[in-house]
């Protein structure tokens, strides 16, 4: 059974009404895991229903499989429709390409590092 842990950090926001949270991924998701790893993530959406903005850490993340990359979609669209964004950050090559191949990338913005990130957001 493959591991992963998921950790959230709010972070300052200096958008009125905003609450930016980074979503740490560490470790692998597949079949024996993230379906219970997206849960946590699901609730952080439905105790934060507008203006949340999700920058996902996934400098630890080794791997994913096609139902977590369904969930990033998922969120995703939660996220936006609600006036927040999704950002990811720290992507390794076997992560984006993934990504990428689904066209995820046309949608989701990446950033290398997580200053990247958190300013993309805050601009907003």
């Amino acid at each position: 059974m493959a591991q992963a842990t998921i950790s959230f950090e709010e972070v300052p926001s200096n958008v009125p009404g905003s609450l930016v949270k980074i979503v740490k991924i560490i470790g692998q998701l597949d079949e024996s895991n993230v379906d219970e790893k997206a849960k946590e993530i699901y609730a952080v959406l439905e105790a934060n229903p507008k203006n949340l903005s999700l920058i996902f850490d996934v400098t630890g993340l080794e791997y994913m499989n096609s139902k977590s990359v369904g969930y990033l979609t998922d969120w995703y669209q939660k996220v936006t429709e609600t006036g927040g964004s999704l950002v990811v950050v720290g992507a390794k090559p076997n992560i984006y390409d993934i990504l990428q191949v689904v066209g995820l990338t046309q949608l989701i913005n990446f950033y290398q590092t997580l200053d990247e990130a958190k300013f993309a957001v805050m601009k907003k």
